[in-house]
């Protein structure tokens, strides 16, 4: 059993590593933001690459000169982790330092572009959370100790990121639960308060009601 728990941990901590890729399409100095749900204290790298798209030929333009990205990092709290202007291809790494949602923002550097009516710049991003991939090129080969000692201890540090994961989530579900249980407890005495003083004023209508009769001597 704890072979097989070994091996699911290995097996998600391979699929862990994978990062995700995705692009969009921005106007001139027009600000896009990516929000992560990140736990604390972990590694985020990102890659990214800016070029002009022709809307019309779906095809790459030359960039223009000077073209770049401006990169800001906001924590939870509204705290700048990182706010620095890049070229049009680079790499990125910050560090959360609290839990929930990061703010990545970006925009064009440059307000000189020559961005013709048919066209935008397309940003290609390539993020992953946790620790840093293993960089193969770095393991010599012929060192197979080594090799095998630099893989035990990136895997060591992908266990400990999903370890640290698990834990934010658990701390997320209780988080939610307690607001869950809390919003029930308050709909259930709004719905109490509600019985009551429909009740009172039923009540008091009807007596309302039979002394308007008795005052006109109906009964």
């Amino acid at each position: 059993m704890k072979a097989m728990n070994m091996q699911l941990i290995l097996l998600f901590s391979v699929c862990w590593s994978l990062s995700y890729a995705l692009y969009f399409h921005t106007g001139e100095r027009e600000e896009k933001c990516l929000i992560e749900d990140i736990p604390s204290d972990t590694l985020i790298t990102g890659r990214y690459k800016i070029q002009q798209w022709d809307i019309n030929q779906h095809d790459f333009l030359p960039s223009a000169p000077g073209l770049g990205l401006v990169l800001t990092i906001k924590a939870p709290n509204g705290e700048i982790l990182l706010s620095k202007v890049y070229g049009p291809e680079g790499k990125f790494t910050f560090t959360s330092h609290s839990p929930g949602e990061h703010n990545i923002c970006v925009q064009s550097n440059s307000t000189k572009l020559i961005v013709f009516a048919a066209s935008k710049l397309r940003i290609h991003f390539d993020i992953q959370v946790g620790e840093h991939p293993l960089d193969d090129f770095v393991i010599d080969a012929k060192d197979k100790v080594q090799d095998v000692t630099n893989r035990l201890e990136h895997l060591s540090g992908e266990i400990h990121h999903i370890l640290r994961v698990q834990d934010y989530q658990r701390e997320r579900e209780e988080y939610y639960r307690e607001k869950s249980e809390d919003t029930n407890s308050n709909v259930l005495w709004w719905a109490i308060i509600q019985t009551l003083i429909l009740t009172s004023v039923g009540i008091w209508q009807i007596k309302r009601f039979k002394d308007f009769l008795i005052a006109k001597k109906v009964v």
